[in-house]
């Protein structure tokens, strides 16, 4: 694969992970989906360092012969979207745990998941950069 595919399909992720996770939790306005939880700017921090991270592990995954870590980029992801999505709106955590529990547990420690997320992102990415040999 040349240096531009890589650098095209990384620059594709990481656009469409912002786009489809900002659609998904109503950071990106949109008549489909309406979120119940006010914006803040650490939501869209959280999204753009998410999809920032996803797509340069894309683009480290494909210089590596041996590539590691897609379990820490899917924890990551996964992180990163219940740190910048709408707690209320998610349908799985509002069957666990109802709507009242998330607001006052769960949203306050949005924040420190972000941080989490983003540190799990950076460190698979320091691991990765330390183990290939092409990079």
């Amino acid at each position: 694969m040349s240096p531009a595919t890589r650098v095209a399909k990384s620059v594709g992720v990481a656009v469409g992970a912002f786009v489809l996770f900002g659609v998904v939790t109503g950071l990106i306005p949109n008549p489909v989906y309406v979120r119940m939880v006010s914006r803040t700017p650490a939501d869209y921090l959280f999204l753009a360092a998410t999809a920032a991270f996803a797509g340069a592990f894309v683009y480290q995954r494909s210089l590596n012969d041996d590539p590691v870590g897609d379990q820490f980029a899917v924890g990551g992801l996964v992180g990163g979207v219940l740190a910048f999505g709408c707690p209320v709106c998610n349908v799985a955590l509002l069957a666990l745990f109802g709507s009242s529990a998330l607001m006052t547990y769960f949203d306050p420690l949005r924040p420190l998941l972000g941080v989490a997320s983003v540190g799990l992102f950076a460190a698979l990415l320091y691991y990765q950069r330390r183990r290939c040999t092409r990079c």
